[in-house]
């Protein structure tokens, strides 16, 4: 199979840089903590509240991509909509995002319905651009492609997000007639950048066309069920949905936490907030593109394995960062800083290397189904992780609660060992010749 042009490789990659304003913005940087500490308020109770119902949201959220994903999936492969679908979701997660603007504090329900709305868009939304990576190059230059499309992200959340810092201030109740406005900023961004996915990426396959969407939803289902019962001649496809499972609950709560934690447990100055946001996007950005090149001469297996196992001395620092501070006589948010470069350089290289391993063991013919089962297993993983936070933080606190991530890196790491890449292979290559 021959590479995509390198316009159409931009353009999947653009969608990457678009949508990675909605994530930092409103999960990771500031609408999450906006939500926590201005929107709900209740300080009184070191927020534990206000975590938890932003765990909640979130959670809704993801429960509805593990419903709706997969049989999307099925219905693109069957119908070649990809791009229709990739486009809805699009024009829904702009509109609900904008919407944020009217979130006062007080207004927790409607906070929290319009990120469950937008956060769904978006999340459906990245298993609709990922079924596209098979098919723009061959699956040696998988790796390289993918951590292109996540190193690009993180140089849009840089663009994004450092306006957003310089032009919205800091978070707080005093300032929040101009912070409101991170919501209509995160949709303009994603609006305008992600023009040229429209204009370059294909549509491929023969399209099939059915009498009405009872039939295409009926179809979806078929396919799906037909995917589960086939799932055992993919084994190692399996052991990685199963680690991918684990790594990205991991991965949700260091996305939707890393900023609060920074507020509440670190207690950081603004000057801090800014400079861990641009120390987290440069070394995401260099450790997807990194692990990217290494894992086309390494294998993605191996790369991804070395990225879990960072990803459990990463956090294990992040909640030792108290006592770091006092044993090397340095303010806990300056180690923090350096400890957050370590974990830049997981965020990127894991999801990365995950999205080109679905990639690699997918038959290319059934690769939207395959990538939203691959998004099913990182929502549910999601859902779980969120709100096992979420409780364990109401019970033990943040700082205490943070050591959950550990251990799913570790039950992720653990799962990893077992999975052989060229035999993966072989059974994605030889059930798709047997299609042909």
């Amino acid at each position: 199979m021959k590479r995509a042009s390198s316009k159409e490789i931009f353009g999947w990659a653009m969608f990457d840089f678009a949508n990675q304003a909605y994530t930092l913005l409103i999960i990771t940087v500031i609408f999450g903590d906006l939500f926590t500490r201005v929107i709900v308020g209740d300080a009184h109770s070191d927020y534990r509240l206000g975590n938890l119902l932003w765990s909640i949201a979130l959670a809704v959220s993801y429960l509805l991509v593990v419903l709706s994903g997969p049989v999307a999936g099925a219905i693109m492969d069957f119908s070649a909509a990809r791009k229709r679908f990739l486009f809805a979701s699009y024009v829904l997660t702009v509109v609900s995002t904008s919407l944020l603007y009217f979130v006062a504090p007080g207004y927790i329900w409607l906070g929290m319905a319009l990120i469950v709305v937008s956060n769904f868009a978006y999340a459906i939304g990245e298993s609709f651009i990922a079924s596209f990576l098979p098919e723009l190059g061959p699956r040696e230059e998988l790796g390289w492609i993918s951590g292109f499309g996540w190193a690009l992200g993180y140089v849009g959340g840089l663009v994004a997000t450092a306006f957003a810092l310089v032009a919205l201030g800091e978070v707080s109740e005093e300032n929040f007639e101009r912070i409101r406005w991170v919501g209509p900023f995160a949709a303009v961004f994603f609006l305008v950048a992600a023009i040229p996915t429209f204009l370059w990426l294909r549509e491929r396959g023969r399209a099939r066309r059915l009498p009405g969407l009872r039939q295409y939803v009926g179809i979806g289902f078929r396919r799906v069920r037909a995917t589960l019962g086939d799932l055992a001649h993919y084994r190692d496809l399996t052991i990685l949905m199963v680690s991918v499972f684990f790594a990205m609950a991991g991965i949700y709560i260091i996305i939707s936490f890393t900023f609060i934690y920074g507020a509440q447990v670190i207690q950081w100055d603004e000057k801090v907030r800014v400079w861990m946001f641009i120390t987290v996007q440069l070394t995401a950005a260099a450790g997807a593109l990194a692990f990217g090149f290494l894992q086309d001469r390494v294998g993605a297996r191996r790369t991804y394995v070395a990225t879990l196992s960072l990803w459990v001395v990463a956090v294990t620092l992040i909640f030792a960062t108290p006592w770091l501070g006092r044993f090397l006589d340095f303010e806990a948010q300056y180690v923090f800083l350096v400890v957050g470069s370590v974990a830049g350089l997981c965020l990127g290289s894991t999801q990365s290397a995950g999205r080109a391993l679905v990639g690699v063991l997918s038959p290319r013919s059934r690769a939207a189904e395959f990538f939203g089962f691959w998004g099913l297993s990182g929502k549910l993983a999601a859902i779980v992780g969120l709100l096992g936070l979420g409780f364990l933080q109401v019970l033990f606190g943040l700082h205490l609660s943070i050591l959950f991530c550990a251990l799913l890196f570790g039950l992720a790491l653990l799962v990893a060992l077992r999975l052989d890449e060229t035999r993966g292979r072989r059974v994605a290559e030889a059930r798709e010749s047997r299609r042909g």
